[in-house]
């Protein structure tokens, strides 16, 4: 009997290096059969492959996980791995369409694969039906979604610092701010750049969470140390842990009202 095979699909290098490596140890017998960096490219090499198990990171370029999923249907088992939780978690948590949180920890991906093992040679479960669960979670194909009515925010941040791939949660965050092409993440520890725009961030992160003060920033809520004016009469933000003054705009002084 022939080892089972699987493709891995993430546009983050380092993140299929941790799956490489974590399903190394939790399930020797799985032969990476491919490793693919968008969705386009993952739909080709399951073609030439024909996996048993695809890895699908939900957010790539080009064809989405979800996109991939739909054109992968009834082929092999899908599991879905990426940095958006709970709506997702509670849509998969009985089917052979499995669902992975980023960074992925070694007993999750021990009961996936255990799950996977019982599933291996039968025909993949029908993921219509979580598929557009999922779907209608998103909200049109967001990055956040609306689970039984409860829209679900992003709470883990991607960023490349030097060869690896950082995993930043958003309570860590003090605030983000628009740096030309990029955006500048700062937490107490330091300052990390993502590639992720400003825009992006405001319509994926919680409105209660964090405000946009200025249209180049926005600021968590409970990291915000006081609120001052300066001598030109703008407010301006103190964050706990750093020294940094953030401005804040004429059109968003509504959210500090009492000054």
């Amino acid at each position: 009997m022939k080892n089972p095979t699987a493709l891995i699909a993430d546009d983050e290098e380092p993140m299929r290096d941790m799956l490489r490596a974590r399903l190394a140890e939790c399930w020797p017998e799985l032969a990476i059969a491919a490793e693919a960096a968008n969705g386009v490219e993952a739909i080709a090499l399951a073609g030439r492959h024909q996996p048993d198990v695809v890895f699908l990171d939900i957010r790539m370029p080009g064809l989405s996980g979800i996109e991939a999923a739909r054109m992968l249907f009834n082929r092999c088992h899908i599991v879905f791995v990426t940095a958006y939780d709970q709506y997702a978690i509670e849509a998969f948590e009985q089917g052979a369409l499995d669902y992975l949180l980023k960074p992925v920890g070694g007993e999750r991906l021990k009961t996936t694969c255990a799950r996977l093992k019982e599933r291996i040679g039968q025909r993949p479960a029908d993921i219509a039906v979580q598929l557009s669960r999922l779907l209608d979670g998103r909200g049109g194909g967001g990055n956040s979604g609306n689970h039984g009515g409860r829209r679900e925010y992003l709470h883990w941040i991607q960023a490349q610092v030097g060869s690896s791939l950082r995993m930043i949660s958003t309570r860590e965050i003090l605030f983000f701010q628009a740096d030309e092409k990029y955006t500048r993440v700062q937490t107490a520890q330091g300052e990390v750049l993502i590639r992720k725009t400003l825009k992006e961030l405001a319509d994926e992160l919680d409105p209660d969470e964090f405000w946009r003060i200025h249209r180049s920033t926005l600021v968590r809520v409970d990291a915000i140390a006081e609120v001052t004016r300066d001598l030109r009469g703008r407010q301006m933000v103190r964050v706990k842990h750093c020294a940094e003054q953030l401005e804040v705009s004429r059109g968003n002084t509504h959210l500090f009202q009492q000054m």
